[in-house]
């Protein structure tokens, strides 16, 4: 076993927003490495419970990073690691909801550092976001040098800031920090939903037999990156002293067509329904992402390992398996803006639970869904 992974054993562990994707994936390898304690710190504001790992070295605890008794509660058991993951996520929800936004990505943020530096903390490790926080306008590969001050939605701004307050704690209390910018990550462990990324609900629109909306030309890219690859890039942003207050971009380094996406979703599910036209979002600006990947192969060592078509059928089959649940909880509620005009929230007392009736209640038609699909988290 590699000395990164060797490091977690009899760790005790936190994991704020532990509950989610990236978040349940990590707790899992940890509790799978050794450490004596992987405390989940998860609001469930965005997540499920059924997603939390059943393991005896997993306690969760449900709580917000914006609540200081949570925090209290949860750096009592003098955490030796933090993963900061818990976000208001993401671009379309911020827009809608800029206050929360703001508390929870911005003040939440401010008070995990803050507690990591008054306990002494050994190591704190934060989840920006590489797909935020570079501008439209930023030269390809894109990397970690290049600042940009025009972004376009709010939770860009709040990654921005948890960078800034990042770097604030490490330079005056000598906090150890590293941050980690996740490039459109998918895989296993997310749930759709109205502020959900594109492939988990276009992956659910395609089971559910519905077209899926596109809003491009057709040519734009994303550098999407599997969910083992961003854990295991945080093992490592956990253990080596020379990523020490550094920031990295965590992505594949290789770009896939959104249309060419789309068509293998559809694809791998059966789905005849195709691919239908829809409107673009305002605030969607970027044609192309491709991160470099070069500093966090020489700070970390990282080297992603699952390709994208590989990632992509066992996402399908994770659906597969939870489809019951997650057909349960996928829920599309109206935001305050276009996120999905005309879409009504699920109704309690609704009783059709075929696959069709749900797709239904949640999306009526592919132009509703136009800004769900998260292109640019």
């Amino acid at each position: 076993m590699d000395d990164y992974k060797k490091h977690i054993k009899d760790k005790v562990v936190l994991v704020t927003g532990g509950a989610g994707a990236i978040g349940s994936n990590l707790t899992r390898e940890l509790a799978d490495l050794g450490a004596s304690t992987v405390i989940v710190l998860d609001d469930m504001s965005a997540a499920y419970e059924w997603n939390i790992p059943s393991l005896p070295n997993v306690l969760f605890v449900k709580g917000s990073v914006t609540d200081e008794v949570s925090l209290k509660r949860v750096f009592a058991l003098k955490p030796d690691l933090v993963y900061h993951l818990a976000a208001f996520f993401a671009n379309q929800n911020s827009v809608d909801f800029p206050q929360r936004d703001l508390m929870t990505n911005g003040l939440g943020t401010l008070l995990v550092y803050q507690y990591a530096q008054m306990c002494q903390t050994g190591r704190v490790v934060f989840a920006s976001s590489g797909c935020s926080i570079y501008g439209h306008a930023a030269p390809l590969p894109l990397k970690e040098d290049f600042m940009s001050m025009h972004l376009t939605t709010p939770y860009q701004i709040t990654k921005m800031l948890g960078e800034l307050y990042a770097n604030f704690f490490h330079h005056h209390y000598g906090l150890p920090i590293v941050k980690t910018r996740f490039f459109n990550s998918y895989g296993p462990g997310e749930v759709p939903g109205q502020y959900r990324n594109v492939i988990p609900n276009f992956i659910f629109r395609a089971m559910s037999g519905l077209p899926l909306p596109f809003t491009g030309s057709g040519e734009e890219t994303r550098d999407f990156t599997y969910v083992t690859d961003i854990v295991d890039a945080l093992l490592r942003a956990g253990y080596f002293e020379k990523a020490l207050g550094h920031e990295m971009n965590i992505a594949s380094g290789a770009e896939v067509r959104i249309l060419d996406m789309a068509e293998k979703v559809n694809e791998l599910t059966g789905n005849k329904a195709g691919i239908i036209r829809a409107r673009p979002r305002i605030w969607d600006t970027k044609k192309r992402l491709l991160a470099s990947i070069e500093r966090a192969r020489e700070l970390l060592g990282y080297k992603p390992k699952v390709d994208f078509d590989a990632g992509l059928k066992a996402t399908v089959e994770w659906f597969r398996t939870y489809w019951n649940e997650i057909r349960r909880d996928a829920e599309f509620p109206p935001g305050m803006s276009a996120a999905a005009p005309g879409v009504l929230a699920r109704k309690e007392q609704d009783t059709d639970t075929t696959d069709i009736g749900i797709a239904a209640r949640a999306m009526t038609d592919g132009e509703r869904l136009s800004q769900v699909a998260e292109f640019s988290r």
